[in-house]
C-alpha cells in the first residue's frame, strides 16, 4: 500500500545508487519517499539497478517491490509530467548497450548538464573519476561482494543491539565511509569532479557513487552527492528557486525508519 502523505512539490529531486535486485536496497522505502514528491525533473544519477547482483544472484531479489518503484515512476510521467532521466552507473553499465535512448519523457543517458540558481551542473554518477572502479574492475567486484557481506553481519549485529536495548549502529556503513574516503583521497575522486565540472564550463557538480551525500563548495564549484539507498536513505531536491537540500528518509518517515531488517 502506497503512504498517504501530503506531496512536496520540488523543481528537480536526484537520487543514486538505489541497486535494485539486491537484498539490502530500501526499494519500500524509496517507493514511499516518492509517492510523497512531485516533481519536474526526476533523476536517477546511476547504479539504480544493480546489474552485478542479479547475474550472480539469478534475480533472486526481484519482485512485487521493484514492481512497485516502477509504477510510482510512471506514476510520476503520467499524471505530473515529470521528466526522468536514467544516469549509467558502474553497477548498471548494462545500459551502455543502448545508451542514448528516449522514450517520451524518460531518457537514458551517460551524463548531463542542468541550470540551477544561476550555475549550470554537470551531473554524473561518478564510478569513471575512481581509479579502483575504472582501472581495477575485479577489486571492484571483490569490494562490493565483501560489503553485501558486511551488511548481513551489521543486521544480525543490530537485532543482537535492539534485544540489549542498545541504539543501531551500522559498522558496514562507518567501514565503507572508510574505505571510500580513502579511495577519494588517493584518486581525488571530488577534486577531478570538480576539476571536470570546470572544464565544462560548469559551476556546480551531482554525483553519487561513494554513498555520502554530501553539500560544499570546493574551490568556487559547488559540489553535491545524493548518497545511497542501502544505509543512508538520501537525496537531493531543487525547490523552485535553485536551492538545494539533501533529504534523508528518515527525518521524513520518522515511524517508518527501521534499519534494522
Amino acid at each position: 500500500m502506497e503512504m498517504v502523505k501530503e506531496r512536496k512539490k520540488y523543481r528537480t529531486v536526484v537520487l543514486s545508487d538505489i541497486h535494485l535486485g539486491t537484498k539490502y536496497s530500501k526499494v519500500v522505502e524509496v517507493g514511499n519517499f516518492l509517492s510523497s514528491v512531485d516533481c519536474s525533473r526526476l533523476i536517477f544519477n546511476g547504479d539504480t539497478v544493480d546489474g552485478w547482483q542479479l547475474k550472480r544472484n539469478d534475480y533472486a531479489y526481484w519482485g512485487v517491490e521493484q514492481a512497485r518503484f516502477f509504477r510510482i515512476v510512471l506514476k510520476m510521467v503520467e499524471k505530473h509530467g515529470t521528466e526522468v532521466y536514467f544516469l549509467r552507473g558502474n553497477h548498471d553499465d548494462f545500459m551502455d548497450k543502448i545508451i542514448p535512448m528516449q522514450m517520451g519523457q524518460i531518457n537514458i543517458l551517460k551524463d548531463m548538464e542542468l541550470e540551477s540558481g544561476g550555475r549550470k551542473y554537470f551531473v554524473t554518477h561518478g564510478d569513471v573519476f575512481d581509479s579502483i572502479t575504472s582501472d581495477m574492475g575485479w577489486l571492484a567486484r571483490l569490494g562490493d561482494v565483501i560489503y553485501n557481506i558486511l551488511l548481513k553481519i551489521n543486521v544480525l549485529y543490530n537485532r543482537w543491539q535492539a534485544l540489549r536495548g542498545k541504539p543501531y549502529y551500522s559498522f558496514s556503513q562507518e567501514i565503507k565511509n572508510k574505505v571510500k574516503k580513502a579511495v577519494s583521497k588517493t584518486s581525488n575522486f571530488d577534486q577531478m569532479l570538480t576539476d571536470m565540472a570546470r572544464a565544462k564550463g560548469c559551476q556546480g557538480v551531482i554525483c553519487g557513487h561513494i554513498h555520502r551525500p554530501e553539500d560544499r563548495m570546493i574551490n568556487g564549484i559547488h559540489y553535491l552527492n545524493s548518497g545511497d539507498w542501502v544505509e543512508t536513505l538520501s537525496a537531493l531536491v531543487e525547490d523552485e528557486d535553485g536551492q538545494w537540500t539533501v533529504l534523508y528518509y528518515k527525518d521524513l518517515f520518522p515511524m517508518q525508519s527501521d534499519p534494522v531488517k
